[in-house]
């Protein structure tokens, strides 16, 4: 996942700094995801990775809200509606751990993810939430489940 979270970052010129390409967490995906209302859900097939996108508690803030986590996709897998799949089953995810918020950080530049946060009901707020290091990233969002 890492490869391909990467490899988003190169395509669009999104910054590297203050995103979750310096994560360390980006480098351990699997070990990042197995803390408590911790998941994420990979697409893939015969054996190669093409996209994913989790959920966990949005760092140093409210218990009941989590933070939408490192959703990217292959060019290979855009445009077919697997991302909003994806994400909904985040957001069923998210309800069933009692998390009443979700929250989420992005880049204007991923016009795409923007458009399908919105159709969804995120709605654009004024400042960060929590602690999640992205200083990088301008669009915040959040929703309520």
């Amino acid at each position: 996942m890492e490869t391909v979270i990467k490899s988003v970052f190169h395509e669009f010129g999104l910054p590297t700094v203050g995103t979750a390409y310096a994560d360390v967490e980006t480098g351990m995906m699997y070990e990042s995801y197995q803390g408590e209302k911790s998941i994420y859900f990979v697409i893939e097939k015969e054996g190669k990775i093409f996209g994913g996108a989790g959920i966990k508690p949005l760092g140093d803030f409210e218990h009941d809200v989590c933070e939408l986590q490192k959703m990217y996709f292959s060019p290979e897998i855009r445009g077919k509606g697997l991302g909003k799949e994806i994400l909904l089953k985040c957001l069923e995810k998210a309800k069933e751990f009692g998390f009443k918020t979700c929250y989420l950080e992005t880049i204007p530049a991923l016009k795409a993810a923007i458009h399908i946060y919105e159709s969804i009901g995120f709605v654009h707020i004024d400042r960060a939430l929590g602690n999640t290091g992205h200083f990088s990233c301008e669009v915040l969002m959040t929703k309520a489940l």
